[in-house]
């Protein structure tokens, strides 16, 4: 695709040698072809299906869960966070992991920034301070100083390779006195209705992106972003659809379409990008979905002869976290530790989990066939 649009913003030279970017206010013209028409076509469809799948999941809070965590584990990789997500789980079920806690305690956070957004939408628009919100639970107690957790900057920021200075960056945002009222656009057309939703979903990424309004965490919250303005607009019944994964696996990709289309005004070449990357990660969610429906199905008839309800009661517990050690299970379920062990054991004779580890004091278990759906 060779289509060329102008420049939707201006680079301003700044007193001290270096150019910054000011983006125009959305949205731009477009021109729109057969192929990009077809690809926003796609992803509707399939987005569309995956909300469809999405309102009858038996159990769309259990299920979730685990896709969630997931999500904040590709999220958290793009910014250089090495924690997986088999590390994340097990360290939530009580389990002892060789990773770095600052590394945990950021992809922890994501979860508890996607949670918290989910809830605030319902009676919270999405608006500045909904974004500052956001941000302050995505980057409360990591390390690093001047990191102002919900505070917008007041300082120049900028893009770039490790160790690149302001006079080398590959992309320098709008300076702080400018950083105000290009957010005050972005926030009007947050509530824009003309256009398509994956349109303005994919404008709205880029916009946020270019103005890079917080210290750090700019990519983190651009990516939330997405999930809630497709559930505020009634795309997605609950947090299913996650490109960051996409992201991750195209990194390159990703970010040479943003650049771009600021440095060259490449809309339709970011939009099939974004909309393929919907499409692709609906098709995802709904083959894992399903694997993992048919899974716990196969489980369920498993369990339906066990006259006591721990078993079933821990096997809830493994649908939101295929992790488990009997401390945790003991503690949550309000059950004696023999009584949690016995339950466990019980769940590892059907095959259901199996000990990982070499833990004598607190055993762990894991659902690993559910692990493996989900990794």
């Amino acid at each position: 695709m060779s289509q060329k649009h102008e420049i939707p913003g201006k680079f301003i030279r700044q007193s001290t040698g270096y150019s910054a970017f000011i983006p125009l206010p959305l949205p731009p013209k477009i021109t729109w072809n057969t192929r990009l028409t077809r690809c926003l076509s796609d992803a509707d469809r399939l987005l569309g299906q995956l909300s469809g799948e999405g309102k009858r999941l038996p159990n769309p809070h259990l299920l979730i869960r685990p896709f969630i965590k997931r999500e904040a584990v590709y999220s958290s990789r793009i910014e250089g966070t090495q924690a997986s997500l088999g590390e994340l789980l097990a360290n939530d079920a009580g389990a002892h992991v060789e990773r770095s806690p600052a590394d945990l305690l950021e992809v922890g956070n994501y979860v508890k920034a996607l949670d918290y957004g989910v809830k605030r939408l319902k009676s919270f628009p999405l608006s500045l301070r909904f974004v500052r919100e956001i941000h302050e639970k995505l980057m409360k107690g990591l390390p690093g100083k001047g990191l102002t957790p919900g505070e917008f900057r007041r300082s120049q920021n900028w893009i770039g390779a490790p160790g690149s200075t302001i006079m080398t960056a590959g992309y320098v945002p709008p300076p702080p006195c400018e950083l105000l009222a290009c957010l005050g656009e972005w926030e009007k057309f947050l509530h824009d209705q003309s256009l398509p939703p994956l349109q303005q979903a994919a404008l709205i990424h880029y916009q946020f992106e270019a103005i890079h309004p917080f210290l750090d965490g700019n990519g983190r919250v651009g990516r939330q972003l997405i999930i809630f303005f497709l559930m505020e607009r009634k795309l997605l019944p609950s947090p299913l659809l996650y490109l960051s994964a996409f992201f991750e696996n195209s990194r390159q990709e990703y970010y040479a379409r943003l650049s771009g289309v600021s440095k060259r005004g490449e809309w339709a070449e970011w939009l099939e990008y974004f909309f393929n990357g919907v499409s692709r990660q609906a098709e995802d969610a709904l083959y894992r979905t399903e694997k993992i429906n048919l899974l716990i199905n196969k489980w369920e008839k498993q369990l339906v002869k066990q006259s006591s309800d721990n078993p079933q009661r821990m096997f809830k517990m493994l649908i939101e976290n295929p992790f488990l050690t009997i401390t945790h299970a003991a503690k949550k379920l309000d059950v004696a530790y023999t009584t949690a062990q016995r339950s466990l054991e019980y769940l590892q004779k059907l095959g259901i989990v199996q000990k990982v580890g070499d833990s004598k004091r607190d055993k762990v278990y894991c659902a690993q066939a559910l692990l493996r759906i989900l990794e």
